[in-house]
């Protein structure tokens, strides 16, 4: 595992294949050894002069959770989609492609975590039945499968919810022949402790 993203193989050109920096398994150590110097308090930060991901990161809009600083990586280095409560559309799914197909991103990384507004507000709906208003019914019927599926377990029905919600749309994303060629990984993150952990 390489601790230092430089000492992969880079690629300098914008576009230019991420294939040629590092393999999956060397590209999700670098983004677990970065989220373990976030969450230790020693993240480093630096610029680039050019795009070159080595992971796509489908993740929340919620403000407080940004890929580069959760997995300590410069700009360029990651391509970060993200929607609230990682809800998947066409525009998504078709940026995820370009990643893959076109750039050849190795990995994709779907980041749950823990007090998603988008999970409160859809288990807040599925309580009450409160009509969801325009454009927050695709989240709601997007997030509530995970929702009723977890219900019933023991514990924080809206831990629980993240943690289906991201496998689901892991699972998705991996069933599509369009991304056959990149691995994908749900995960989750604490913003209380800092760390990222993968979802089985």
């Amino acid at each position: 595992m390489a601790s230092n993203p430089r000492a992969l193989p880079a690629a300098t050109a914008v576009g230019a294949p991420a294939a040629a920096r590092c393999s999956t398994s060397a590209a999700l150590d670098e983004l677990l050894e970065g989220n373990r110097r976030y969450a230790t308090g020693r993240a480093r930060r630096g610029r680039v002069s050019a795009q070159r991901p080595f992971a796509v990161v489908l993740d929340c809009i919620d403000s407080g959770i940004l890929p580069e600083l959760v997995f300590d990586q410069d700009l360029g280095d990651l391509l970060c989609i993200r929607t609230a409560g990682q809800v998947l559309d066409e525009a998504v799914l078709g940026s995820i492609q370009y990643a893959v197909a076109e750039l050849r991103v190795p990995l994709v990384v779907v980041l749950g975590h823990d007090g998603c507004g988008a999970v409160a507000a859809t288990l807040g709906r599925l309580r009450t039945g409160a009509p969801v208003p325009g454009h927050l019914q695709l989240l709601v019927e997007e997030i509530a499968p995970a929702a009723r599926r977890t219900r019933a377990l023991p514990g924080d029905w809206a831990a629980h919810t993240v943690r289906a919600h991201a496998v689901w749309v892991r699972d998705a994303i991996r069933a599509d022949a369009a991304f056959a060629g990149a691995s994908v990984v749900a995960a989750r993150f604490d913003p209380a402790g800092g760390l990222v952990s993968l979802l089985p």
